[in-house]
């Protein structure tokens, strides 16, 4: 008897393996996505251009620039790049990124610098960030002494990505991105308003 409910069950393995392995290879597997639709765990680099424009106080500060006649204040527009890294983790990001920028016109001769962000992922494929940092400015000839200084920056900002303005059949995931922001030089002793576009990859 045994020997016969021994086969029994081995013929009933045999013809439930398959099938069974069959469900398991159908069976969805679930996957976690950010909001645009790539991965929300892992590491994503980038690189951007932008262009921008920075005006200082003409108060004195921690950095040591010197104060200026109120009504000409120390200022420029310049050209940036910068390179940086994200870690997505599922609805937020925490990332850093280094920047270096040319003065076009103005008081700025260079500017370069490096920052932690952290913020958001929203919408289909934007982010709404902080930053926190530190930034060294050397200015032109208008200055008549020592022309480089350096503090802490901070700033605010976003990123709109294809998708969220209706372009997402042109670029699909590729990560082109468009970027604004608003930082300042020490403790509030500059306005500094920036537009660029930022690729992912």
């Amino acid at each position: 008897m045994r020997k016969i409910l021994t086969a029994a069950a081995l013929a009933a393995m045999t013809v439930a393996a398959p099938a069974f392995a069959q469900d398991a290879s159908t069976a969805p597997t679930e996957t976690v996505a950010a909001p645009d639709g790539t991965r929300a765990f892992g590491i994503e680099p980038y690189f951007g251009i932008r262009g921008g424009w920075e005006q200082f106080d003409s108060e004195g500060n921690r950095a040591g620039i010197p104060p200026v006649n109120r009504r000409d204040k120390l200022n420029g527009s310049l050209v940036e790049g910068l390179v940086g890294v994200n870690i997505p983790l599922g609805p937020v990001f925490v990332g850093a990124e280094g920047n270096v920028a040319k003065g076009v016109s103005g008081d700025i001769d260079w500017q370069y610098g490096a920052a932690g962000r952290f913020g958001l992922r929203a919408g289909d494929s934007g982010l709404i960030y902080g930053k926190v940092g530190y930034q060294w400015v050397n200015f032109a000839k208008r200055v008549p002494t020592n022309r480089d200084y350096d503090d802490v920056t901070y700033g605010i900002g976003f990123e709109v990505g294809p998708k969220s303005i209706g372009l997402g059949g042109i670029t699909g995931n590729s990560g082109f991105r468009l970027r604004g922001e608003v930082s300042t030089f020490g403790n509030a002793h500059s306005f500094r308003p920036t537009l660029g576009v930022v690729t992912h990859f």
